[in-house]
This record gives structure tokens, C-alpha cells and sequence, in this order.
């Protein structure tokens, strides 16, 4: 039976990576998701001591028998009905993409209004950080399930075998590549000084922009992914949830720099989940279908 909590916000299952030290990959999501209200299901696809880019440290993963083996649990697990979206980010195996797949068209067997998110967790920087076979995988088997998809604009880039010089060619190429809600973080800004989020559905288009702050931690696309998802899930409109999405993660990501740390400083700044104070620049962009009503 499902508690009174998961009837008002469903339970979300986040597959992901695991640090020990760090907020990036499960750590982040999960944080920012159960903040927020939302009970979690963790699912680690690989363990960490902390972020590689820090120092090399261990690397366990599981099998990929074992790994199937979970999550063919879970697919048969009696409070599925309790799910009501799942995230995958970094995989740790390329074997692991067949995995989430199976257990995303479980729950979507279970509930039909079920949301998958697919952050492919493969690079950035103009190179992959991962084994081409994994992010191959991630776009065969995960990319084509997604309904939201966040990757970076060199994760899209990757994806689509092209490279794009400004976001109305960001804007053709998703609309051509798929149709489900695309936010590309790392998209254009007017100003070379600030960056900005692209989100893009069927008939819409919006540009978030804000500062650039140099050297930032990792975790940001992990926040972003599990921020906007629990305002997708709480009904926020699309415009709104982009706006608050972005103002959440650069506000966290500020005060984080201006504390010299190097992980999100999540635990101090967790009221900037669902109240940020920080100002974003937010624009309708033109959009192929011809919607150009403000947002």
C-alpha cells in the first residue's frame, strides 16, 4: 500500500554514480530530489571513492549479471506502482544501458504517466569520458526511451554527429533528433561572459542565461537533471520550471565558489532548491512551429 507521502509526490529511482566523498551523480540527485519531498530509490552503477577528476581512486562495479539481476528485482518489485519517474546518468558499463532500459519499460507498463529522464552522463570539454561502447549504448538504448533529456552541448553534439555554431541550430537539431522535452545546458549566451539553458519541446523554445563562474565544480548537470525533474513532477510549467531550475543551481554554484570549496556545497544551500533568490535572464526564442508567445 502506498503511504499518503508517495500519493502526493511519487517515489523517483536514480541510476547513477556513487562517490563516497562529493556531490555528484546519486549524491546530488538524491539530495536534492528527498529535499524536495520526493522519496528516492538509489541505484549506484558504479562506486567511488570521489570524482576521478580529483585523483585516481578505486572503481567498483558490479557485474553485469548482478546488476541485471537488481534491476530485475526492482522491475518485479511490489511497490513499483509507488515509482513515478526514473533518472539515469553515468554508467559505469555499457551492459547497464539493456538494464535501465528493461526496468524503464517496466514502470512505464505500470503507470502510463510514468517520466523517464536520460542524462547521458558521456563527456564534455569537446571529449568523451567514457568508452565509446557505453556512450554508444547510452544512445541506443536510453536516449530513444527518454521523455526529458538534459544532456551538455558537446553531450548533443556527440549524440547527433554534428556541431552547431548558435541555439537556432540547437533548436532544428533537437526538433529533428526527437520530441521530447531537450534541456542542453552549456547553450549559448549573447554576452561571452555568461552561459545558458536550452529547453526545447514540441513547440516552445527558451534560453535561461546567467553568469559564468570559471573552474566550477562537478554535479552541476546531476543538480539540474533532478531540480527540474521534481518541478516537472510537481506541474510546474515548462518556462517556470527552466527559470527556477537555473536559478537554484547557479545560486548554489556561486556560493560555492565564493567559498573556495570544490564539491556543491549542497547540504549548506539546500533552501536554494525551492526558493532561490538568484536573478536569470529568461527569453523566448523563435521557434520552427511558429510559437513566439512570451513566456
Amino acid at each position: 500500500m502506498q503511504s499518503k507521502a508517495n500519493i502526493d509526490k511519487p517515489a523517483v529511482i536514480v541510476v547513477s554514480s556513487h562517490v563516497v566523498r562529493g556531490s555528484i551523480g546519486n549524491r546530488a540527485c538524491v539530495f536534492a530530489l528527498e529535499t524536495l519531498g520526493f522519496p528516492v530509490w538509489a541505484l549506484p552503477t558504479v562506486v567511488l571513492p570521489w570524482h576521478p577528476g580529483h585523483r585516481p581512486g578505486t572503481r567498483i562495479v558490479a557485474n553485469p549479471e548482478q546488476f541485471a539481476a537488481l534491476t530485475d528485482d526492482l522491475c518485479r518489485a511490489p511497490w513499483l506502482g509507488e515509482v513515478g519517474a526514473i533518472v539515469s546518468g553515468y554508467l559505469g558499463d555499457p551492459q547497464q544501458a539493456a538494464s535501465v532500459a528493461k526496468l524503464v519499460i517496466a514502470l512505464k507498463q505500470k503507470r502510463r504517466d510514468a517520466v523517464f529522464l536520460c542524462d547521458p552522463v558521456i563527456g564534455d570539454g569537446g571529449q568523451l569520458y567514457v568508452p565509446n561502447a557505453t556512450a554508444e549504448a547510452i544512445r541506443d538504448r536510453l536516449v530513444t526511451l527518454a521523455d526529458i533529456l538534459t544532456p551538455n552541448r558537446y553531450e548533443f553534439e556527440w549524440l547527433t554527429g554534428d556541431r552547431y555554431n548558435s541555439n537556432s541550430e540547437l533548436i532544428d537539431a533537437v526538433l529533428q533528433f526527437n520530441s521530447t522535452r531537450t534541456l542542453i545546458t552549456s547553450a549559448f549566451a549573447a554576452n561571452p561572459a555568461s552561459t545558458g539553458n536550452l529547453l526545447v519541446t514540441a513547440d516552445r523554445a527558451w534560453l535561461a542565461t546567467h553568469r559564468r563562474i570559471d573552474n566550477p565544480p562537478n554535479g552541476l548537470g546531476d543538480l539540474t537533471s533532478a531540480l527540474f525533474l521534481a518541478r516537472i513532477l510537481a506541474g510546474v510549467e515548462d518556462a517556470k520550471a527552466l527559470q527556477t531550475t537555473t536559478a537554484s543551481v547557479f545560486e548554489i554554484l556561486a556560493r560555492t565558489a565564493k567559498r573556495g570549496a570544490d564539491e556543491l556545497t549542497l547540504e549548506t544551500d539546500a533552501a536554494s532548491f525551492a526558493n532561490p533568490m538568484a536573478l536569470v535572464q529568461l527569453q523566448q526564442l523563435p521557434h520552427p512551429s511558429g510559437s513566439n508567445r512570451r513566456a
